[in-house]
């Protein structure tokens, strides 16, 4: 039995193939969302499209880098041609490397920035509109209990987070009149494929 009814939208969730967002994407479907499973990696992206269709729920998935922003505009034009776009979940993240700052590589700096906060900047700059267009919706992005806190050896992460707290906000008061509600949500440790890595 549904919990909560978000039939006849479509959900945009990244990450989807495994840990958190599998399990968003999983329970958007079983309460009527047509989901797009967005994912890096085809084979996992495509086990939660059939797990999803396996219990009667709508899904397609894309395959792609979140730090594309074309990636962005295609979630979102796929979304809309299921259904009107109301649901994003922007999960993708990655850990990157643990280094002193002074050890830190600037290739996974660069990495992790581009994937944990402009990736997010890009989903939001096509989601937003096209919600507001839509009549409203809600949008979770995933911040981390690092987003609030410092952490040894981890400074592009903790960055990333900081910073999508800011550019959380800030969605929240630019579109909150035009009906898009904007959150985020801290996690601490939780055993995913991103903590095992």
């Amino acid at each position: 039995m549904a919990t909560y009814d978000v039939a006849h939208r479509s959900a945009i969730v990244t990450g989807a193939g495994s840990g958190i967002g599998r399990a968003i994407a999983l329970e958007l479907a079983a309460n009527g969302a047509s989901v797009i499973v967005a994912e890096l990696n085809a084979d996992p992206a495509q086990a939660v499209v059939d797990e999803i269709r396996a219990a009667g729920g709508t899904a397609e998935k894309i395959v792609g880098d979140v730090a594309d922003p074309d990636f962005a505009v295609a979630c979102v034009a796929d979304a809309n041609a299921l259904a009107p776009l109301r649901i994003a979940v922007n999960n993708a993240g990655i850990g990157g490397e643990q280094a002193l700052i002074g050890d830190y590589s600037l290739e996974s700096w660069r990495r992790v920035i581009e994937v944990n906060l402009n990736a997010v900047f890009y989903g939001l700059k096509e989601q937003l509109p096209s919600m507001a267009e839509n009549g409203g919706g809600s949008i979770i992005n995933m911040a981390s209990i690092l987003g609030s806190v410092g952490f040894p050896s981890s400074s592009a992460y903790v960055t990333a987070k900081h910073g999508l707290l800011g550019l959380t906000q800030n969605a929240a008061l630019e579109y909150g009149a035009k009906k898009v509600r904007t959150n985020a949500v801290g996690p601490g440790f939780i055993h995913t494929p991103l903590v095992d890595a």
